[in-house]
């Protein structure tokens, strides 16, 4: 054997290479661990502590999960007492099954692993998993073990709980009741990911100075609404993301936001399944007054099923995020929502957002009015646009195929809703995209066929 394998710094160098080599179907990397644990008693330590760090429930291939416990029988006495032998090696532990093979055979004992630092699975098993410096955590479901749990995990710091899913509303209420409570024992989480809470955990995660990411994610059951009694300001001084996703009711989300200030926020998204007129012009008003004018680069807001109530013009979006000047993507795919962008509001947009890089604007009919000359007027005031999707009118041709253009060099992916079209001018349209836009080989929309025939010529 080399000397400087003899080096344990060189030789956990060396394992720590073949830790990070992609798994085939014939070698994965944990059949060249447990070889090199084999191999010789200097070898078998950091093989070993490497072959335990991460534990799945699924057998990973290039990134997808495969169930390798389906049919196979529970650990004998024998098996688990070896397993026990080496649990305090395991940082990361993954399982997804409500009622894992694994665990099922494991004494309820406290700290099995006590040097676990990533936990994955259902709160059935939490009397196994009481390591004080357990960082991260997600759970499948929310019962009375959750308590003693993040009671005794004083150093949790990233936190994932699954939406809850009850049989009646009375169980959803008091699931997410004990929920909100464990929260508020939390006091070091940086980031959060969870169902609805009630107003008194709000206010405690406004008081956590570490709290960088929040995201909200509804379940199949909509939870009981907020008390208007329990509603006061709030501030969230240090987050810096915040989203709300899968919703079913978007009324109690708005009114969080009414009532909070971002004064760090980078990042912010909403999506839920309908979102009605009135709703979605106090969310663009809330967003435009929660303090975060200045440090806002991503808005993604996206409803499936809007409610319109009629010809409803007064719904114009894009004048509440004017204020929004560091902004660097803007996504809004409002279904049954008319959003109402013309040539000066588009515009004034585009000068006021000059980091923008990505804009993607999709409403069901399009009925906003850009026309060709100020699309390309727009795009020379933001030189850093990468991506872009506007509905746009073509009535009439008001640019000069001729002109000299002025190139904007940065757009790679392009993608206009036509109002309305005319095919005869389909070759000229691909001329002048193809002169103005060198980067942009085709126009990401059905519509565009004849014009992307001519773009490929």
């Amino acid at each position: 054997m080399h000397q400087a394998l003899l080096v344990p710094e060189v030789l956990l160098e060396i394992f720590a290479y073949v830790n990070t080599l992609p798994s085939t179907q014939t070698t994965p990397t944990q059949k060249l661990l447990a070889a090199l644990a084999r191999t010789c008693k200097i070898f078998h330590e950091p093989a070993m502590d490497l072959l335990w760090t991460e534990i799945y429930g699924d057998t990973r291939w290039d990134n997808s999960y495969k169930p390798w416990a389906k049919g196979v029988e529970p650990l004998s006495a024998h098996e688990a007492h070896q397993f026990l032998r080496h649990s305090s090696r395991i940082r990361i532990l993954n399982i997804k099954s409500e009622h894992p093979h694994l665990l099922s055979v494991i004494p309820a004992e406290a700290c099995v692993f006590p040097r676990l630092k990533s936990l994955s699975l259902s709160t059935t098993y939490l009397n196994h998993f009481l390591p004080r410096m357990l960082h991260r955590c997600h759970l499948l479901s929310v019962n009375e073990g959750l308590q003693s749990f993040v009671t005794c995990c004083v150093a949790l710091e990233h936190l994932c709980i699954y939406a809850p899913q009850a049989n009646d509303d009375d169980s959803t209420a008091n699931e997410l009741s004990l929920l909100s409570d464990r929260i508020r024992c939390c006091t070091r989480l940086v980031t959060l990911a969870c169902p609805m809470l009630d107003w008194s955990a709000w206010k405690h995660l406004s008081c956590l100075p570490t709290l960088l990411r929040l995201d909200i994610v509804e379940g199949p059951i909509n939870p009981p609404s907020l008390p208007k009694q329990d509603i006061v300001n709030l501030s969230f001084l240090n987050i810096t993301s915040l989203s709300f996703g899968r919703m079913n009711n978007a009324a109690d989300f708005i009114t969080v936001i009414q009532h909070s200030q971002f004064p760090s926020m980078k990042e912010f998204n909403f999506e839920t399944c309908a979102l009605s007129s009135e709703e979605a012009k106090q969310l663009f008003h809330a967003l435009s007054h929660c303090n975060a004018c200045r440090t806002l680069e991503e808005i993604s807001i996206c409803s499936y099923e809007g409610r319109s109530a009629g010809n409803d013009e007064s719904l114009r979006p894009i004048p509440h995020f004017f204020c929004f000047t560091q902004l660097r993507t803007l996504k809004l795919m409002l279904n049954s929502l008319h959003i109402y962008l013309d040539n000066d509001m588009f515009l004034q947009a585009m000068s006021s957002w000059p980091h923008i890089r990505t804009l993607k604007i999709e409403e069901p009919e399009p009925s906003s009015e850009i026309t060709l000359r100020e699309l390309f007027t727009a795009l020379g005031l933001c030189p850093q646009l990468r991506t872009l999707l506007v509905p746009i009118i073509l009535v009439t041709i008001d640019i000069d195929p001729d002109a000299e253009p002025i190139q904007h060099t940065s757009l790679r992916s392009l993608a206009l809703e036509l109002s309305e079209f005319q095919t005869a001018d389909a070759e000229t349209i691909a001329r002048i995209i193809s002169a103005w836009l060198p980067c942009v080989g085709l126009v990401r929309d059905p519509s565009w066929d004849e014009v992307n025939s001519h773009l490929d010529l």
